[in-house]
């Protein structure tokens, strides 16, 4: 009875070591990361819309003016001559001039709304597509102080103390729509943002402003043109 037992056990034993190794050996196959570019189809219908007429954007500034303080920086203008580059350079886009813009309101929800207004500025234009929207670029002064520990050259001993730590952080808010200029219907609106904080308070507003529009572009272009973007994939060799 003894005897029998113990060849129980033992054969139990052995099934589920079997079993262990029949789990384990698919996580140990070999596998291999491969790069891919897998296309992302514009935001919007291109379709039989060929041109595109950038409307002046609506000016959200906490200094009232859209002028970077101390310098002599417009920020819609600076904004609006790097969109004007991108169309030109990311997409298959005719550029068209819309000429002085006079809104009804600069509420931009109202705007929105307001299709009779985008469909005579389309057939003013003779666009197929009209670009517009608001625009915020904010400068944050976010020095202070912060605890960091130390090692005592006398004495070996860590410590904590208070340093002061000067940062400088740039912000873009930037609300982008496209208008159907036929119809005068919304097509598109997103709002796009981005950060960037740097150490010194002495950060150039002007590079600081160029980079959040650089971490902007992908989004930006892909509204209007077919990206390709990279992507991961494991595949198993056995």
């Amino acid at each position: 009875m003894k005897k029998s037992r113990t060849a129980f056990v033992a054969g139990a034993l052995l099934l589920l070591s079997a079993s262990t190794v029949a789990w384990v050996a698919p996580l140990l196959a070999a596998t291999v990361e491969v790069k891919l570019n897998l296309p992302v189809r514009a935001r919007i219908d291109l379709e039989d819309r060929k041109t595109i007429a950038p409307v002046p954007f609506i000016m959200v500034s906490r200094e009232g003016e859209g002028r970077i303080p101390g310098q002599d920086i417009d920020i819609r203008e600076e904004f609006e001559r790097y969109l004007l580059k991108l169309l030109r350079r990311e997409t298959d886009l005719k550029v068209l001039e819309t000429g002085p813009v006079d809104f009804p309101t600069y509420d931009l929800e109202m705007l929105a709304r307001d299709v009779d207004f985008w469909r005579l500025l389309g057939e003013r234009t003779q666009a197929d597509l009209l670009l517009a929207g608001s625009l915020d670029f904010d400068i944050q002064d976010r020095s202070g102080y912060r605890t960091e520990e130390y090692v005592s050259p006398w004495d070996g001993r860590t410590y904590r103390r208070q340093v002061l730590v000067e940062e400088t952080g740039f912000e873009y808010d930037i609300v982008m729509q496209v208008f159907d200029g036929l119809t005068g219907e919304l097509l598109y609106s997103d709002n796009f943002k981005d950060f960037k904080e740097y150490e010194g308070e002495s950060s150039d507003p002007l590079v600081g402003m160029f980079q959040n529009l650089y971490s902007l572009e992908d989004r930006i272009v892909g509204i209007f043109a077919q990206k390709e973007v990279e992507a991961s994939r494991v595949l198993f060799t056995d």
